[in-house]
């Protein structure tokens, strides 16, 4: 792609160029150089004052400015998080330490759709298995943090308006003292269809022919429609301590999936965590820290809204009703032990999932036990000692020992009720950073990260009555183990008042990844454990340039094979680019941004996967910020390209065959005051 490689070689250029200027006061710049400052090269995070100039509907697509992340589009919103190459549940997402999962098999309603852009501060970003706080994380660590309450009354009220109808209004009141604090908030989010660059909507991307198609009052309904509340409340007892609970409920109605063969009918999500935490209690005990969690999903989803629906005895012709539950407790302490700290933590969490599956069997519903009510408990302890050997070394390493077991509750085909596995696991890793001269890191890490199968992947059992190429038998394997990651990290990373770049690299061996593949010469598609490796680098950068200018660029890339079999592996991002360039004088700014993507072309053969052509898209915007007050004017995709992004292929089981392109051009308006 010839565009491609000019455009990043003119970028690569310009990001080693030693340009300098006295930079201008900007808040969302001058956050990116303190973060580079305190964070090690292999984490990253998102402000929610970056969040709040894109068009981002979720934090899903939001996410996608952080260089190695990219996401699976299946329609409006609801969009899923892959970071360097790895999703699902092989990366954790948290919301301030706690468990979330979707109730969709599918992953209609992945972690990150279950809560609201208004709710957060900002989103932690760790790459690779270096968390040892939480299990799993194989791939890396993603943990949205909370708004807090500040001092004295406080108030955020956010409203956006653009292309399609697309409402996102927020409203956030909070007040402080020292003996307590609180805040309440809510959020609207609304949608019509979105059209793509040819101007079609997103209902209509299925041949006449196709028997997954809209019905002709579907094609332009609203695409999702959704409300959420929260609020939160805490209270000092001493100077060094603080109890807080927090509770959510968010509420999402007619939510459009045209990825798939069927739609949300509704969402019902509550979240519910309290913490309690001492600081300096001690000379020994640095902090120690009580949290308690919990909740769930309600998932309801249908084809009432398809040409498939019309021939059926009801209003639809199969349904899903998921439902999810996690609960758990984790206790956590600091210490001061010798020249360094000592963080320690033991943690118990309990995962259910259910999903009954109703088809039409000619004048009667059949009921399957999709997800036969299977549960996960996990109990977990770890150790990890940093050390500050002198200032220009830094050196952590820890343990963490797991031991998990799965039971299914219900029969189904493929498993009997009280059917269990057990599974013990360790992780481990050791990270050292070192800094030879002021304001540059080099971070180098080797790591152990495991992951036990989930339910889906244990005990699924989705029945046809006449499999073929297009209906295929989809189910679990109840003897699958886990997976483990051997992963190396190199990274360095410079930053000074005008100047940032963070480079990495990383290479991870598989061994028994629970791979998703078609069954040889069958109409079965199941999972299996293979040996897989998967390396990639991502490059990210920062300029100050003279007269208010900025300059900002990005690399990521990975690639992932299956070595079992010889080839690729499924979905997996291509080689992805950003170059902005950005006026900013602290009260107004403007900025023009390039969204660059190479052709996909290493695909899985063995699921029929097919390449992806490469594009690239403009965006621009603009806006003030002034005692308070915000307004924001953009346009996403200005030259209404028409194009698709890779990851919208390969999952089952009713993925509708037919990819989803992305939005087309997108006037946007967004307007914000805070006191």
């Amino acid at each position: 792609m010839k565009t491609f490689i000019l455009d990043v070689v003119a970028a690569s250029i310009l990001l080693t160029l030693p340009y300098g200027a006295a930079c201008a006061e900007n808040q969302i710049l001058d956050e990116i150089i303190v973060r580079g400052q305190q964070e090690s090269p292999n984490e990253e995070s998102l402000s929610i004052n970056e969040v709040r100039e894109s068009p981002a509907r979720d934090m899903g697509e939001a996410l996608k400015q952080i260089e190695g992340i990219s996401y699976v589009r299946k329609g409006a919103i609801a969009n899923d998080v892959v970071l360097r190459g790895f999703q699902k549940d092989n990366i954790n997402v948290l919301v301030d330490g706690v468990r979330l999962h979707g109730a969709c098999p599918s992953r209609m309603d992945p972690p990150s759709f279950h809560y609201d852009f208004a709710e957060i501060e900002q989103v932690k970003v760790i790459k690779g298995p270096y968390d040892l706080t939480n299990p799993g994380g194989l791939g890396g660590m993603i943990d949205a943090q909370t708004k807090r309450p500040g001092a004295g009354l406080g108030g955020d009220v956010n409203l956006s308006y653009g292309d399609w109808n697309s409402i996102n209004a927020a409203g956030i009141a909070s007040y402080g003292t020292d003996a307590f604090d609180g805040l309440l908030g809510y959020a609207y989010k609304y949608s019509d269809v979105p059209t793509s660059g040819d101007g079609k909507r997103l209902t209509e991307i299925y041949p006449a022919t196709s028997p997954s198609r809209y019905t002709s009052s579907a094609i332009d309904s609203k695409a999702y429609e959704i409300n959420t509340g929260w609020g939160k409340f805490a209270v000092n007892p001493t100077g060094n301590s603080r109890s807080e609970i927090s509770y959510t409920y968010q509420d999402a109605d007619h939510v459009l999936y045209p990825y798939l063969k069927m739609d949300a009918d509704y969402d019902r999500t509550h979240r519910m965590n309290w913490t309690y935490r001492i600081r300096k209690i001690s000379a020994l005990l640095q902090d120690l820290k009580l949290q308690v969690y919990w909740d769930t999903v309600d998932h309801l989803m249908d084809d009432r809204l398809r040409v498939t629906s019309q021939t059926s005895p009801r209003l639809y012709s199969m349904q899903t009703d998921a439902k999810t539950q996690v609960y758990g407790v984790k206790l956590n302490a600091a210490l001061a032990v010798g020249p360094g700290t000592l963080k320690t933590g033991l943690d118990y969490y309990n995962r259910n999932w259910d999903a009954v599956n109703r088809r039409a069997m000619y004048l009667a519903y059949r009921d399957l036990a999709m997800i036969p009510d299977a549960a996960i408990d996990n109990l977990g302890m770890f150790a990890e000692y940093e050390l500050l050997p002198g200032s220009r070394f830094s050196l952590k390493g820890g343990l963490r020992g797991d031991l998990t077991q799965a039971e299914a509750h219900k029969t189904n085909t493929l498993v009997a009720a009280g059917t269990t596995r057990a599974f013990a696991d360790v992780s481990a890793n050791l990270q050292l950073t070192f800094t030879p001269v002021k304001g540059l890191d080099i971070f180098t890490g080797l790591a152990r990260g495991t992951r036990t199968p989930d339910q889906q992947e244990l005990y699924l059992d989705v029945p046809v009555m006449m499999p073929s190429a297009t209906s295929n038998y989809w189910h679990g394997n109840k003897d699958l183990n886990s997976t483990v990651n051997h992963q190396a990290d190199l990274g360095a990373k410079y930053s000074t008042d005008r100047f940032y770049v963070n480079a990495s690299v990383f290479y991870s061996d598989l061994q028994d990844y629970i791979n998703f593949y078609q069954i040889p010469a069958t109409f079965e598609k199941s999972y299996q454990n293979i040996h897989a490796t998967m390396w990639g680098a991502e490059l990210g950068s920062q300029i100050a340039l003279d007269d208010d200018l900025f300059l900002r660029g990005s690399l990521s890339y990975v690639e992932a094979r299956n070595e079992s079999a010889g080839r690729s592996l499924s979905e997996i991002p291509p080689l992805r680019g950003t170059v902005s360039l950005r006026y900013d004088t602290g009260t107004y700014f403007f900025e023009a941004l390039e969204n660059l993507a190479r052709e996909q072309d290493r695909v899985d053969s063995g699921l029929n996967e097919t390449p992806t052509a490469g594009w690239a898209t403009t965006d621009i915007k603009g806006g003030l910020n002034y005692h308070g007050i915000s307004l924001i004017v953009g346009i996403a995709n200005l030259f209404d390209k028409q194009y698709f992004s890779h990851l919208s292929y390969a999952r089952d089981p009713f993925q509708s065959g037919f990819k989803v392109p992305e939005n087309g051009r997108n006037v946007y308006v967004a307007m914000g005051y805070k006191f």
